[in-house]
């Protein structure tokens, strides 16, 4: 069994989308005229301000999530995204090992080693850990067996690692963000999210601001 962190990288990400979308939004007002070197920023502003999102749809960003299972099957309820996944019918988890992800309120010191919190007398890190080495030992019995990969990934848990390209326009992602950033998204999905987004704040002005995430 192998145990890591959730973690996401930014693919293809436009180094200057806001002068496509200026000039997508101008074609509407017939003011290409207006376009200048340092044009943009202001006018992808007010457009924003205005409601007149539809322009911001004319840039992508495509991103690679390592998550857990359980995690992709929200992911996957943004119905505007193109994804790309890692299949349970088609990969073969019948070699040394299964790879789980680490969950966010499991945490570790500075060793490494992880730090139990007691549930009524009980190690919650002990329990969590073999229910996954169980599940790994079962699918392996089921691939010695002769169940194909397909069949044998039923015993599988939520913790299973998958990755997941995720694409989507500019629009869609403020609206991933508006959601699965707050208080009241998943812990798993606030932690690949919130650092996701603050990047994407950096290096795309005004689109992501945070007076704009609503």
């Amino acid at each position: 069994m192998r145990l890591i962190r959730a973690s996401y990288e930014i693919l293809d990400c436009p180094t200057l989308p806001l002068y496509a979308i200026e000039r997508a939004g101008r074609t509407c007002y017939k003011s290409e005229e207006k376009i200048t070197d340092n044009s943009a920023v202001e006018f992808v502003r007010k457009i924003m301000k205005r409601g007149h999102l539809s322009v911001i749809e004319h840039a992508s960003i495509s991103v690679r999530f390592i998550i857990d299972r359980g995690v992709s099957h929200e992911l996957v309820r943004h119905r505007l995204c193109a994804f790309s996944q890692e299949s349970t019918r088609y990969c073969d988890y019948g070699g040394n090992h299964i790879t789980f992800i680490t969950p966010p309120w499991i945490k570790q010191n500075q060793s490494e080693e992880f730090i139990t919190t007691s549930i009524l007398g009980f190690d919650d890190i002990v329990i969590w850990k073999n229910g996954l080495l169980e599940s790994e030992r079962r699918y392996m019995l089921l691939r010695d067996i002769g169940w194909p990969p397909q069949q044998a990934r039923s015993i599988l848990p939520n913790s299973l690692k998958t990755e997941i390209i995720c694409t989507a326009n500019l629009r869609e992602w403020r609206h991933i963000f508006s959601l699965r950033c707050s208080k009241a998204a998943h812990p798993q999905m606030q932690e690949i999210m919130i650092p996701l987004r603050d990047e994407l704040r950096s290096r795309i002005p005004v689109i992501f601001d945070e007076k704009f995430d609503s």
